[in-house]
């Protein structure tokens, strides 16, 4: 494309150092927007290495979720049967005192 351009601006009289350096400039612009573009857009390996953290994040996240529904389902069981016991044993005591 270079060359083209170049041959373009030769072909409508403007001079060599002239159309070399518009050339220049035009592929500067272009290595800009494309550095650019390159910086703010995610490519395929961006996305892959993403979903990769996210998989991991939630398999972690997911683990620490099942870590502390274990520990309140124990923490459940433990004031379930000490609520029996207290009960079991108030009764008695109230039966014990009703009884004399």
């Amino acid at each position: 494309m270079e060359l083209e351009v170049f041959e373009a601006f030769r072909s409508a009289g403007v001079p060599d150092d002239k159309a070399r350096a518009v050339v220049e400039s035009i592929n500067r612009q272009i290595d800009s927007r494309y550095s650019l573009h390159a910086e703010q857009l995610a490519t395929r390996g961006d996305l892959a290495a993403l979903r990769g953290d996210l998989r991991a994040d939630l398999e972690r996240t997911r683990g620490e979720v099942l870590t502390r529904i274990a520990e309140s389902k124990t923490d459940v069981v433990r004031w379930c049967v000490g609520s029996i016991f207290a009960s079991v044993g108030m009764f008695a005591a109230i039966t014990k005192l009703l009884v004399h």
